[in-house]
């Protein structure tokens, strides 16, 4: 039973009905709270990451400010939000006519589905909500006792660093401790001094036995890393070995949590906003039509949803769009060995088996993909010529941005590392004892791309803020190796 609150009568029924439908159609969500409110109170929402509650931060009240005059001078207008959450809270902007009122239901509940359902958002917390008021009180208690302007200052450095985070911790089972191993270690024989046997005793004395076994002890412990592999997790690393004190410790653990919470979201955008404009466009077209009235808004604004920006990309527009070239595929019987091992073009485009398997491969996908795997294995070399894509880079004598290529391996590549890890350069801990004086070594995970020199920069100031000792990353410039260092006053770049 779904739970509504603030709704219009009308607004309640036409809730119900749309969720019949779309249990009907075979969605399965979580029980949905409702808010009916201006695009004052939406903007305060959305400023807030989607919660009605947060810690106090400036970040937020700039973010609404911008949010506002983005309404105020008709440049954007947000039309729903929805929380991953049990129950789910969406919230409707008054405003929204009677017809887009029912798409954005429908919207919402196809993403209620997927936040449920979907394995890449099968660890978060569902209840975040709840949470994120506790981080709240919690991080206006500590304003309260230590003052505004050191925390403040403090949860800067943490946001500065919330992205350095492994985001498939959480499906990995937890690393073992040292001497949780079930099997024992086979210890080295220990160096003796030859000796007759009649002479061992003395020649090696169980002392020196004793003292060559300490030896080993050591030079193993020394020559173990710390961390013994390199550690994706930043945060948590500086979490665990960083020498803050409660409070700081505490608010970077709430800065790492929320990292955690938001992050299948970031993995999941093209496939999530694809699944539920599909199905708001099912629904308000197939399953529970729209009234002859309502279709033409409807249509300008879907066209408006899924329209391509220069210089953008637009989740709604690929992911709906691989979704149905995929539900086509699947319907006509277009995979598997054959069709794959076809080589005639004509062939291939009058393929026809009448599988109608296109809607269960949908679900299938909606439950086990993100967006990299999605796009890998599904945006083949003829969705990119039906849709007519194109690379494109910047053109320094003309000042314009022109297309370099249409090939299809050079696009899938291209949009492949845009989301890989959000497009953002990969850091691991390599050594938090870097030449034995408790310095930190970071390393850049280099795949192509060069980390910005005044962004590095500015990290390894943060990141020294926390660990209060010298921070080192190790990167490629210019296809050399390089050690970026910070000290606490000066920047230095190394060849190694």
């Amino acid at each position: 039973m779904e739970f509504k609150t603030q709704l219009t009568p009308e607004l309640r029924e036409l809730a119900g009905h749309l969720a019949d439908v779309a249990r009907a159609a075979g969605l399965d969500f979580f029980p949905t709270i409702f808010e009916l409110i201006d695009y004052q109170q939406l903007n305060e929402i959305a400023a807030y990451g989607g919660f009605p509650t947060r810690y106090p931060h400036w970040r937020f009240g700039m973010e609404y400010d911008r949010l506002s005059k983005s309404y105020t001078y008709g440049l954007s207008v947000i039309y729903e939000m929805v929380i991953n959450n049990n129950p789910c809270y969406a919230y409707l902007l008054r405003a929204n006519s009677l017809a887009f009122q029912k798409t954005v239901i429908a919207h919402v509940y196809a993403h209620c589905d997927f936040f449920k359902n979907n394995y890449w958002f099968s660890k978060t917390n569902r209840k975040m909500l709840d949470q994120m008021a506790n981080h709240a009180s919690y991080v206006r208690s500590v304003i309260d006792d230590v003052g505004h302007d050191e925390v403040e200052g403090f949860i800067d450095t943490c946001l500065s660093i919330e992205n350095l985070i492994d985001i498939h911790s959480p499906f990995r089972p937890a690393p073992k401790k040292p001497g949780q191993d079930n099997e024992v270690a086979r210890p080295k024989p220990v160096p003796r001094i030859k000796a007759k046997s009649y002479m061992d005793r003395y020649i090696n004395p169980k002392e020196f036995l004793d003292a060559q076994v300490q030896k080993q002890a050591e030079a193993a412990e020394k020559s173990r890393g710390f961390p013994e592999n390199p550690q994706r997790d930043v945060l948590k690393f500086l979490i665990d070995y960083a020498p803050l004190n409660h409070w700081q410790k505490r608010l970077l653990e709430i800065i790492r949590e929320e990292s955690y919470y938001f992050a299948p979201q970031g993995q999941t955008k093209i496939l999530n906003e694809g699944w539920a404009t599909y199905w708001h466009s099912e629904m308000m077209t197939r399953l529970a039509p729209l009234t002859e009235s309502e279709i033409i808004d409807y249509c300008e604004q879907y066209a408006g949803v899924v329209a391509s920006q220069p210089g953008q990309l637009n989740p709604y527009k690929l992911g709906v769009e691989l979704l149905r070239h995929v539900e086509r595929r699947w319907d006509k019987g277009r995979f598997g060995k054959d069709y794959m091992e076809c080589d005639d073009p004509k062939k291939r485009a009058e393929w026809d088996t009448r599988a109608m398997q296109g809607r269960a491969k949908l679900f299938e996908i909606r439950r086990i993909h993100n967006d990299i795997t999605f796009i890998d294995e599904f945006l083949d070399e003829d969705f990119c010529h039906e849709t007519k894509m194109f690379l494109y880079d910047f053109d320094r004598r003309s000042g314009q941005h022109v297309i370099t290529g249409r090939d299809f391996p050079g696009i899938k590549k291209r949009l492949l590392q845009q989301l890989t890890n959000f497009g953002q350069p990969v850091i691991s801990v390599k050594d938090g004892n870097f030449r034995n004086r408790g310095e930190l070594l970071l390393l850049h995970q280099h795949e192509g791309v060069d980390l910005k020199h005044d962004f590095a920069l500015e990290t390894l100031r943060n990141v020294f803020k926390i660990w209060r000792r010298p921070v080192h990353v190790e990167t490629m410039v210019e296809d050399s190796r390089r050690r970026v260092t910070f000290d606490g006053s000066n920047h230095q770049v190394e060849k190694i």
